[in-house]
């Protein structure tokens, strides 16, 4: 304990420090970090080669690798994130009230922000780059079968702002691999943390709701649908399935299950189904849907509407309208991404009203799902969360705020 103890009051003091650092130099240190990940792309694939070996899990290669093609990715994200203006002080609203008090809603930075993941290295730099971005300190603690990977990204990290004359402790790596110490994070560190994000699968997400004396921002499961409409284009709707089921497998804006309107079982079912198995997808349908393959298919169970697979397996279901469709996804989903393939414009704004998803689509492949693809420069996890913030999550959902009034010695009548 006494470990994280004197990694919590060095986060505080880093975050206290970080408030007098001009964000230009901010800027430069991110612009620095990405020249290291150049230098240093050669170092990094190695201490990934060791973390590949040593895994247990095999359905967690895909997460874990890191080769050049993924380390020009990070890069590109943090390159990104440099490019951003400062999120911290700007006015948001202004306005004076009849009594003259001005009111000022200006943005502040949160603090310090813990981040347990799993698996994907990449979390390392992006999350030390958007907290930095912002105005945040970072306590990293990532799964150990990332161990050597993390530990690496982050003191290229520390390295950088060490160089900058910032406190290097504005980024923390966690080397101790006790798992206890998730739970004391988690329960004694509530006087140094002030928001935690859990990145990883559903025992981890659950976990930490549930023990959690601080904030959380995260998603339990990226339970995601797709809905085929009766009008929808066959082409388009072959396509974006597909891309969306297997472009990767294993991330959670892959599509898990596919709802097809019932009239569009003959024109759109079979077809999209055997694009689905020719590219090496396992298909489970329900009865409906099986008959159209003379119950050849593998048949859906209750379970598999409440499965996030992570991998290439997709259940089907018909369903009778897209009132139907969004019926199922407010009882099965999990407030993550799901989408509707419709040429009607009335059924899309039925659809996209209608589900209680954080990121609801139309016509656009769930993979999309991803805040480097909506223009965040990279996220620090997905948030499912009703109150805000949702969805991806990056610097300026990083930010919180705070109310400025002011006025010429007004008293309260």
């Amino acid at each position: 304990m006494n470990y994280l103890n004197s990694i919590g009051k060095n986060a505080k003091k880093a975050f206290e420090d970080l408030k007098g650092v001009n964000h230009k130099k901010i800027k430069k240190v991110l612009e620095k970090y990405n020249q290291s990940l150049l230098k240093n792309t050669n170092k990094v694939i190695r201490e990934n080669l060791k973390d590949i070996k040593n895994v247990k899990r095999k359905h967690l290669v895909d997460r874990l690798i890191l080769d050049k093609k993924r380390i020009e990715g990070i890069r590109h994200s943090i390159n990104e994130i440099a490019k951003f203006k400062n999120p911290v002080g700007r006015v948001l609203e202004t306005w004076r009230r009849p009594n003259n008090l001005t009111i000022k809603k200006v943005t502040t930075s949160i603090g310090v922000i813990g981040v347990i993941y799993e698996s994907r290295p990449n979390v390392t730099a992006d999350v030390a780059a958007l907290c930095l971005k912002s105005g945040n300190c970072s306590i990293l603690r990532g799964g150990s079968e990332a161990f050597y990977s993390n530990k690496l990204l982050a003191n290229l990290f520390r390295d950088n702002l060490r160089k900058n004359n910032i406190n290097q402790n504005c980024v923390q790596f966690i080397e101790n691999k006790n798992r206890k110490i998730v739970d004391q994070m988690l329960s004694k560190m509530s006087a140094f943390i002030d928001v935690i994000v859990p990145r990883g699968g559903k025992g981890l997400v659950t976990k930490v709701q549930k023990f959690s004396k601080v904030h959380v921002i995260g998603h339990l499961e990226g339970l995601c649908h797709i809905y085929v409409d009766k009008t929808a284009n066959i082409k388009m709707a072959k396509d974006l399935i597909i891309n969306a089921k297997m472009r990767r497998t294993s991330i959670c804006g892959a599509v898990e299950t596919l709802l097809i309107d019932e009239k569009a079982l003959n024109s759109h079912a079979k077809e999209i189904i055997n694009a689905l198995l020719n590219s090496g997808c396992e298909v489970r349908a329900d009865n409906k849907v099986n008959k159209l393959f003379n119950g050849k298919l593998k048949k859906t169970v209750e379970k598999d509407w409440k499965t996030e697979y992570l991998d290439a397996i997709i259940s089907i279901k018909a369903v009778k309208n897209v009132g139907d469709a969004v019926q199922h996804i407010l009882k099965y989903g999990t407030m993550h991404t799901d989408s509707i393939i419709t040429n009607s414009k009335r059924n899309a704004e039925i659809f996209l009203n209608g589900v209680n998803s954080s990121i609801a689509m139309h016509n656009v492949s769930t993979q999309f799902a991803d805040g480097g693809e909506f223009g965040f420069g990279g996220e620090i996890g997905i948030s499912t969360n009703k109150l805000p913030p949702r969805g991806p999550v990056g610097i300026n959902q990083l930010t919180s705020y705070k109310y400025f009034v002011s006025g010429k010695g007004i008293v309260r009548p």
